[in-house]
């Protein structure tokens, strides 16, 4: 997208991460924006990896008259640093996914990933958590900004595997005050089962699958996937497999999160299920010949080349994490 006229009527917005031509965000925002009349512009922007890139591309965007900004791999725990503001559960997420500017120019953050989580869950897909059994496979940033909003439901207990058991530890210590959070490798999974199960990790991206023991599911339990793709993601074909009554992706999560974001920015709630469907039907379409030479993402503070990842093998075989 590009940026709007000097004397825009539209307050401008973004999401900002690398790689991001992938990102849903800009269709999302715009269609909550025309839903909503809300006057605004929303882009994505490709910006650097290097040191000390990202804090100048949240400047410039802000020195330009930026209202807010969505942040998304790898840069929520750097935006988690530079806010000026933010709450306890932001503190313990240590992860920002969300950024606006008051009238004194203060960085306020907040992260609405686990209200979009619970909120698929619950209302799109009326879940259950509380009293049910939990597990939560992984242990990094995606799972760790998820694990508060999760507990105040009040699961009956809430397992977290990863291949680094000590990462997970810290997870459980850090949120053990909300619950009965434990953490364990995959191997100790064995012989105990669950009512529902998350994945968190980043395993379907490159299609490989957590070493996971069967028969995980409790009578009933229920799949959920982080992730999302034009088909089932390999966790949640094993799922299947392992006989669990329901396989959701993340797709809803994606959008949730995204209405709970467009809330915090301009105060009103936008419909949702129109755009999961839309993202939906746009995910099962046959994809067109990508074409580099029109509508790239811009890179802040960067030379405007072609993204290298911007058709990266995730994309090609239907997976993808936007959050």
């Amino acid at each position: 997208m590009t940026q709007p006229p000097p004397n825009s009527q539209f307050d401008r917005y973004a999401v900002m991460g690398n790689p991001i031509a992938h990102s849903k965000s800009p269709l999302i925002h715009q269609a909550f924006a025309q839903q909503t009349g809300q006057p605004l512009h929303y882009e994505a922007l490709l910006v650097s990896k290097e040191i000390g890139e990202f804090a100048k591309a949240v400047q410039t965007f802000q020195d330009q008259g930026g209202k807010g900004l969505n942040i998304t791999i790898p840069f929520k725990s750097r935006a988690w640093e530079l806010a000026d503001h933010c709450g306890q559960r932001v503190q313990r997420a240590g992860a920002v996914n969300t950024l606006w500017f008051d009238e004194q120019g203060q960085r306020i953050g907040d992260n609405t990933d686990g209200l979009g989580l619970t909120t698929d869950l619950l209302k799109n897909h009326a879940a259950q958590i509380q009293g049910q059994r939990l597990l939560i496979l992984g242990a990094g940033g995606a799972v760790r900004g998820v694990l508060e909003p999760l507990l105040i439901e009040q699961p009956a207990l809430c397992v977290i595997a990863n291949r680094t058991v000590s990462k997970a530890q810290e997870l459980a210590e850090l949120f053990g005050s909300f619950g009965a959070v434990s953490a364990c490798g995959y191997e100790a999974l064995a012989g105990q089962q669950f009512d529902l199960i998350i994945n968190g990790t980043a395993a379907s991206l490159q299609g490989e699958l957590p070493p996971l023991p069967n028969n995980l599911f409790a009578n009933g339990g229920w799949a959920y996937d982080m992730m999302y793709g034009s088909g089932l993601t390999l966790f949640l074909q094993w799922a299947i497999h392992q006989g669990t009554a329901r396989a959701l992706d993340g797709l809803g999560m994606l959008v949730e999160q995204a209405a709970a974001t467009f809330y915090l920015w301009r105060g009103v709630k936008p419909e949702t299920q129109s755009v999961i469907q839309q993202l939906r039907q746009q995910l099962r379409s046959p994809p067109r010949q990508p074409r580099f030479s029109a509508h790239l993402p811009t890179e802040v503070n960067g030379p405007r080349l072609p993204e290298p990842t911007r058709y990266g093998d995730w994309e090609k075989n239907g997976r993808c994490i936007d959050f």
